[in-house]
């Protein structure tokens, strides 16, 4: 059990590397990198969880999401800072490099070798499963705002 949470720690740590990283390319405040960095470990112990649980990837990566927009919203408010400054550097580690990864090289592998069942089968799975997880990062990110955002304002 130890040896777990200890990986999650480690997995945690270097997900905050990512954002803060990420962050800084894009010049955010110095006091918002420490929330970055928070973000970032948070939404990837979130889905490493629920994946854990059992959850599919796509499901776990949409509740990690919303779960960091509704923190960054209570940040955001609280520092006077827009809320994709930490939104957008805390989703970094869950984008799914991997699988847009796979899904391209077996699009080169069809141009190199020709195209075959097996490759399309590959190609079409990778890049759905690609597209699948930035739709649930998207849609995570965007609900907690139109919603909490949404309760104090006027329909008209």
């Amino acid at each position: 059990m130890s040896e777990i949470i200890i990986k999650m720690i480690i997995e945690a740590l270097f997900a905050s590397i990512a954002s803060v990283g990420f962050a800084m390319v894009f010049n955010v405040p110095k006091h918002t990198l420490v929330y970055c960095a928070i973000g970032g470990a948070i939404t990837y112990i979130a889905r490493t969880i629920l994946l854990h649980l059992g959850i599919g990837i796509e499901i776990s990566t949409f509740l990690a999401s919303t779960f960091i927009g509704i923190i960054a919203l209570y940040w955001s408010r609280k520092h006077l800072i827009p809320r994709p400054v930490y939104t957008v550097a805390s989703i970094i580690p869950m984008i799914p490099g991997t699988y847009a990864f796979s899904a391209m090289i077996s699009l080169v592998d069809m141009n190199s070798h020709g195209v075959s069942e097996h490759l399309i089968d590959i190609f079409v799975f990778n890049g759905l499963k690609a597209v699948s997880i930035l739709g649930a990062i998207s849609f995570g990110l965007a609900l907690p705002s139109l919603y909490f955002m949404r309760l104090n304002r006027p329909i008209i």
